[in-house]
């Protein structure tokens, strides 16, 4: 192997170096924001009420009805007439939960995906698949 050859081969060692560098640190910012996102769609809560004010839903980032609320005016209609206000206000606030779970995780559109880093990690793509999935009529 003759000097250029060495060179050019220390030339593509450096290369790839800096490579994998910019990688790793893609990666450890990627983790902060990852680890940021997550916290903000666990506390996430997002409340619907019925037009009239009777009835009010509280839910979790993924739709989870976590609490509901009756007024008197709610146990006034027949039992058919509350489940269907219930349902709609659930439909509604599950939509908007959605869609802030969206917004949540928009910021981590840009990075790279993290099993292109690191192989076997858990891919962003397929976290934001699952979010956005209510959006093409897919249940959960």
């Amino acid at each position: 192997m003759d000097r250029w050859e060495r060179e050019g081969l220390r030339s593509a060692n450096n290369g790839m170096r800096n490579q994998f560098e910019h990688l790793l640190d893609s990666f450890e910012r990627q983790q902060g924001r990852l680890a940021d996102v997550f916290r903000e769609l666990e506390n996430a809560r997002t409340q619907a009420s019925s037009p009239d004010q009777s009835v009010e839903v509280t839910v979790d980032a993924a739709g989870v009805l976590t609490d509901l609320r009756l007024t008197a005016a709610a146990m006034r209609q027949t039992p058919e007439q509350l489940s269907r206000v219930i349902v709609e206000v659930a439909l509604a606030a599950a939509h908007q939960a959605k869609q802030q779970a969206e917004a949540l995780a928009a910021p981590l559109d840009d990075l790279p995906d993290l099993p292109d880093i690191s192989p076997g990690a858990p891919s962003l793509n397929e976290i934001r698949a699952f979010f956005r999935r209510d959006n093409e009529g897919s249940p959960r």
